[in-house]
């Protein structure tokens, strides 16, 4: 390395970093920081009071009693991270290099925007006594009792998360029903076929789903459809979307998509010079997908991180294009995820979908560009390599679910 460039590389590692969100993403720029070696001070802003958390276990085990958090083992103090907890960000104003705080300003060199996604509401339903999100330790913490008390529960929204939570509420022996606007669960994520064989599940755990649902109003004890059914709720827990936590950056400057993400590059760069975006927050063009994509998954909040404080660490920016990958534990299955199926021609069956454990492949042009795998662990990590090798498969060979996935490669 050049005396010129080991002094750039040098002063890159030296700057201030200011990360914005304390959940999985900013916890792991600032961990990742120090782990390429950045030596600059590092300061992490969380809204909310807890010690940073994960929140996957929120659904599972914090819900269920089962632990009282889900802390992160993470020294900040050993690593040299400022944590500055319970403050709100109220805005960005690039030009002064400054974020603008309820404590004043705080200023930073380089920006890292990781404010992940916030749940959306139900129409109607604010402030109305019994109605429920999950997303912060406080949302559990408020839902915890009311498993306890084994109310009726409504749950609005048949995704992976109305769905996890199903499954907590029946596990400690709530009636839950789950009321789905569209004709089948997961409708916004997975085609009919794949859906059909899961909307199943539902009944076989003693939940009843009810789909074709709209929801005209919620007040408390009841939620009414417009069908003129009326539900009986002693809680209802609101699962409908999520959407970026970017609204404070409105006038920022910041370029945000029609879908509120924060507009990054292939090497997670905002428009503005000298902020970053990761995670939930932000969406990022894929060369082996040929889109934009938003990822509002654990582990692109851990994987994206890396990029960015490896960029930081020595100045050199790397491309971000990840095969996307999620898991669920839902109904007493383990259901996995990698890829992206939007632009595939061709569906496969390994396996049959009444059965306990089965995959689903998509291919276009031949090549394997997602899969989803139930109790099948060992087809997503053979398939996820083959999707992140872009490789071409059998689809005979990869249809019979006794030949191993690896080795229907062409």
């Amino acid at each position: 390395m050049s005396e010129q460039t080991q002094d750039e590389a040098t002063e890159h590692a030296s700057r201030g970093v200011v990360i914005v969100g304390a959940g999985m993403a900013g916890v792991q720029t600032a961990v990742a920081l120090r782990e390429q070696g950045f030596t600059g001070p590092v300061t992490l802003i969380g809204a909310e009071p807890h010690q940073p958390y994960d929140r996957p276990p929120l659904s599972k085990a914090v819900l269920l009693g089962k632990a009282e958090d889900s802390a992160f083992d993470v020294d900040f103090e050993a690593l040299g991270i400022t944590l500055r907890l319970g403050l709100d960000v109220a805005g960005l104003r690039a030009g002064a290099h400054e974020l603008d705080t309820e404590q004043g300003p705080v200023a930073y060199d380089v920006l890292v925007l990781a404010t992940g996604a916030e749940p959306v509401g139900l129409p109607g339903s604010e402030g109305v006594p019994g109605v429920h999100l999950l997303r912060t330790l406080d949302d559990a913490a408020r839902l915890r009792p009311v498993l306890e008390r084994q109310h009726d529960v409504v749950v609005v929204g048949a995704g992976w998360i109305g769905a996890e939570f199903a499954t907590a509420a029946r596990a400690v022996g709530c009636a839950v029903t789950v009321v789905e606007a569209a004709d089948r669960p997961l409708a916004g994520t997975m085609p009919a076929e794949v859906a059909a064989p899961m909307a199943a599940w539902y009944a076989e755990s003693g939940a009843e789903l009810l789909t074709g649902a709209r929801v005209a109003r919620v007040e408390q004890g009841a939620v009414h459809l417009t069908d003129g059914r009326v539900v009986p709720a002693g809680a209802v827990v609101v699962g409908i979307g999520a959407r970026p936590a970017t609204a404070w950056l409105a006038d920022s400057g910041i370029a945000l998509g029609p879908d509120g993400s924060v507009i990054a590059d292939s090497s997670l760069r905002s428009s503005l010079p000298d902020v970053y975006a990761v995670g939930d927050c932000a969406s990022f063009p894929s060369a082996r997908y040929g889109e934009r994509l938003m990822v509002h998954h654990w582990d692109n909040a851990l994987q994206g991180p890396r990029t960015v404080a490896a960029a930081l660490a020595d100045g050199v920016a790397r491309v971000y294009d990840p095969v996307p990958y999620f898991w669920s534990e839902q109904f007493g299955r383990f259901v996995q995820y990698a890829g992206h199926h939007a632009g595939a021609d061709t569906l496969l069956w390994r396996g049959d979908p009444q059965e306990p454990s089965w995959t689903v492949c998509w291919l276009r042009g031949g090549v394997l560009v997602a899969l989803l795998a139930v109790g099948r662990p060992r087809d997503l990590a053979q398939g996820r390599k083959l999707v992140e090798a872009g490789a071409r498969i059998d689809p005979e060979r990869a249809a019979d679910s006794s030949v191993p996935l690896k080795s229907t490669a062409l």
